[in-house]
């Protein structure tokens, strides 16, 4: 009996393959070594789970009913935080990610100028930003927009620069045989076909975006976010619930309007 040194599976013989299990292996216990340096300890969860069992049977009470029009006030702000803020890093992201692709930049220097920039905008959390924002214009939801369209160039950036790089390059040509210049080969070639992508990458930002903007209240930047965490301080377990089932409700919708919206586009 052979094993196989392929890392592809399955192998003739039907055993795993002995690279992949190594490498497995390697991963557990490099994870298992680990652990103590993240502090954590199986045994404590496990003796925590009582008392995660007795705070969930604090949150399932009944509703406090009386805070729905404040909660519904604090939601629509929330969405409309997240609305404004990836609609204007959409603007801003799209013409950053051609330039942030190796097949459609027109010259290295920019693409490694703009593939820098991306990362600096993506390497701190919303929270932060939101913090930084919050010191130059006061609070309000104001900042929390900034905070949230400033993060979101950075990935969309990113996101739609990797669309571009993957796009079938004979379309491209038979555009470019016809005499298209460089800004209607984007437009004719490239973009058509990194829409499905563009798309995609698009409703999954809105829905990250939507939890982001959940807790920049936590900074004063707007939202849910202030409610939440007051509730949670306070012990409200009643408001606790509604916050979190309007959270729940909204993203469920954006989920499945995401995935006719791509279905149709594709």
């Amino acid at each position: 009996m052979t094993i196989s040194l392929n890392p592809c599976w399955p192998t003739r013989n039907g055993l795993p393959p002995l690279a992949a299990v190594v490498g497995l292996l390697v991963v557990a216990g490099g994870l298992v070594r680990s652990a103590p340096l993240a502090e954590i300890d199986f045994v404590h969860l496990v003796r925590s789970i009582p008392r995660m069992v007795d705070f969930i049977g604090h949150i399932l009470i009944v509703p406090d009913w009386a805070y729905l029009p404040e909660l519904g006030k604090k939601m629509l702000e929330t969405i409309e935080m997240t609305l404004l803020g990836t609609g204007i890093a959409l603007g801003l992201s799209l013409p950053l990610g051609i330039l942030a692709a190796k097949n459609t930049s027109p010259h290295p220097a920019v693409f490694h100028a703009v593939r820098s920039l991306l990362s600096f905008m993506r390497a701190l959390p919303e929270l932060v930003w939101a913090l930084v924002f919050v010191s130059a214009v006061g609070l309000g939801p104001l900042p929390g927009v900034m905070a949230l369209a400033f993060v979101t160039v950075g990935f969309m950036g990113k996101f739609f620069a990797e669309a571009i790089e993957v796009v079938d390059a004979r379309p491209v040509e038979g555009v470019s045989a016809h005499g298209a210049g460089w800004l209607q080969l984007r437009t004719f070639a490239h973009l058509p076909q990194a829409m499905p992508d563009f798309i995609g990458s698009t409703m999954y930002i809105l829905d990250h975006n939507l939890r982001a903007a959940s807790i920049l209240g936590l900074v004063g930047a707007g939202g849910i976010g202030y409610d939440m965490v007051m509730a949670m301080r306070m012990f409200d377990y009643d408001r606790i619930l509604l916050i979190a089932l309007a959270i729940y409700a909204v993203v469920t919708l954006l989920d499945r309007a995401s995935d006719r919206f791509r279905a149709r586009v594709i």
